[in-house]
């Protein structure tokens, strides 16, 4: 049984979905059901998925999938894969989570003694976050001392936020993939689970600071429930 809100929620997003062929933001479901805060959304989101209603598409932004309608509606139907905003290429991104969804990263692999082959997930800007759309675009051969145990993908940077951290743009920064890190740690998060950045993650009490490593952009601060960590840098490739 859904509440009145509940329903009305996933009656907007399924009908955006066939209008548009990519779910609405979290700022147009908040203006769609008269809420005050995105918050709101999270919640009625998270109701939805716990009841089956729909489904979250892990490590992309603005990617759920309709599972089915109340009974008294229409009937269920197809996922709708979200489709990338006008403007955009899937392979640039400010702040890029790791894969696609539903597709895990190719895996890593030796090429020879002193090379791994692992994917570029896309471009992450290191500055202003905007939605986070990945992509496997292709393979870079890595020094495998730039490794650390698990999973890991790259991503060529765009911008100077970091740059007093060493990480210039153009540079391809590696990521272990992870969903926690240490205070201090630099971090691909994922905002509000709509838009990821690549930033130096402080914790402070109850909140967390995402915090640049330039005096022109300022530090951003979120609750614990608004910062998803997608992974964590382990090392820095950079061409002359």
């Amino acid at each position: 049984m859904l509440t009145e809100k509940q329903k009305e929620l996933l009656l907007f997003i399924h009908d955006r979905m066939q209008e548009r062929g990519v779910p609405p933001s979290f700022d147009e479901m908040k203006d769609a059901l008269d809420l005050k805060s995105k918050s709101g959304i999270h919640r009625l989101i998270t109701a939805l998925v716990e009841r089956g209603f729909i489904r979250r598409l892990p490590h992309r932004a603005r990617a759920i999938e309709v599972i089915k309608l109340p009974e008294n509606s229409l009937t269920p139907i197809a996922a709708v894969e979200p489709r990338p905003r006008s403007g955009f290429q899937p392979s640039v991104i400010e702040g890029s989570g790791p894969p696609r969804a539903n597709v895990a990263p190719p895996p890593s692999h030796i090429i020879d003694a002193r090379t791994v082959s692992i994917p570029v997930m896309g471009r992450i800007a290191a500055g202003t976050p905007i939605s986070a759309i990945q992509n496997h675009t292709h393979d870079i051969a890595c020094p495998p001392d730039l490794l650390t145990n698990g999973e890991h993908f790259a991503l060529e940077v765009k911008g100077d936020s970091m740059i007093e951290a060493g990480i210039h743009d153009g540079d391809t920064v590696i990521i272990r993939r992870c969903d926690s890190a240490e205070n201090g740690d630099i971090v691909v998060a994922l905002v509000e689970k709509e838009e990821a950045t690549l930033k130096r993650l402080r914790k402070k009490g109850s909140t967390i600071a995402l915090e640049a490593a330039n005096p022109e952009f300022k530090t951003r601060i979120f609750g614990p429930d608004q910062v998803d960590i997608q992974g964590r840098l382990v090392g820095l490739m950079r061409r002359y």
